[in-house]
């Protein structure tokens, strides 16, 4: 019955969050509503896993599901940053994007997300990551990130030397260093408006499909929801890799060797730092 209310409301698009009321003068969007509910059952699945790890209450297919991802994830971020004390720095909040991410990702799969209307057809849930403006938050607390790990690494001269070099002591480095600004630019667009693009995507084709099936979309939508949870999950990945990766090139020192004997050494092999700069590029293109 919902899928086929949802299939009768017709085509409802919007690209931007719509407005439902105001709190002291702040506007509360659909998106903030559905993201409040995403955030509670995420909060609430990782206290049930670490409840569950202490022992303090028995293991279900969550709690192990949860287990299973963390020790994975925890996995790629050692492989991406090898030294060990900083990986596990960087792992809990690249892990936390992660589980943010898909959390809400999957809210906005729910099939009460279009149907429940306002009396002017504005739906009153929208899936949090479907909001330009979320994706771009999570981007600015990557690229924030980043260069807080690379001023605790490298140290304030080391990180801005990344940046700004003397173009009479380096002409070359003094151009790369502004590659590098207009790199991180790059990343802050691309990490936000991907997320961004590939949910609303998703939504705009659930909600076409079902449309068009009109009686049939219950049958309809199955495999499309089940297609939309594979992606969620990749861009859920994707997001937490190229946060890691792009904290992991912060760590890198690109200055002279005069410089860089005077700075701490992340220990990449010799094939390592191109790879995993190799590896964010291509899922950024």
């Amino acid at each position: 019955m919902m899928l086929q209310s949802f299939a009768a409301a017709g085509p409802h698009i919007s690209v931007k969050a719509q407005e439902i009321f105001l709190v002291g003068g702040i506007s509360i969007t659909n998106s903030h509503l559905l993201g409040l509910l995403g955030f509670i059952v995420m909060v609430w699945a990782l206290l049930r896993t670490k409840q569950a790890v202490q022992g303090k209450k028995a293991h279900n297919f969550l709690t192990r599901l949860v287990v299973w991802v963390f020790e994975g994830l925890y996995g790629t971020v050692h492989q991406i940053i090898p030294e060990a004390a900083w990986a596990r720095r960087v792992a809990p909040l690249t892990i936390t994007i992660f589980f943010f991410v898909i959390s809400q990702y999957y809210m906005g799969l729910l099939p009460f997300v279009g149907p429940i209307t306002l009396h002017d057809g504005t739906p009153l849930f929208r899936g949090m990551v479907a909001d330009l403006n979320m994706t771009f938050a999570l981007a600015i607390v990557t690229i924030v990130s980043a260069q807080v790990y690379a001023f605790r690494y490298l140290g304030f001269k080391g990180n801005m030397g990344r940046y700004f070099v003397s173009p009479l002591k380096d002409p070359i480095m003094t151009f790369v260093g502004i590659l590098e600004l207009i790199a991180e630019l790059s990343r802050l667009l691309g990490l936000s408006f991907r997320l961004f693009g590939n949910v609303l995507a998703g939504e705009v084709l659930l909600i076409m499909i079902a449309y068009l099936t009109q009686f049939i979309s219950p049958l309809a939508l199955q495999p499309f929801y089940l297609f939309e949870l594979f992606i969620g999950g990749i861009q859920a990945y994707i997001f937490f890799m190229l946060s890691t990766v792009f904290i992991s090139l912060g760590m890198e020192h690109h200055g002279s060797d005069e410089d860089h004997a005077h700075t701490p050494i992340l220990e990449h092999s010799s094939s390592d730092a191109p790879r995993a700069r190799l590896r964010g590029e291509e899922l950024v293109s």
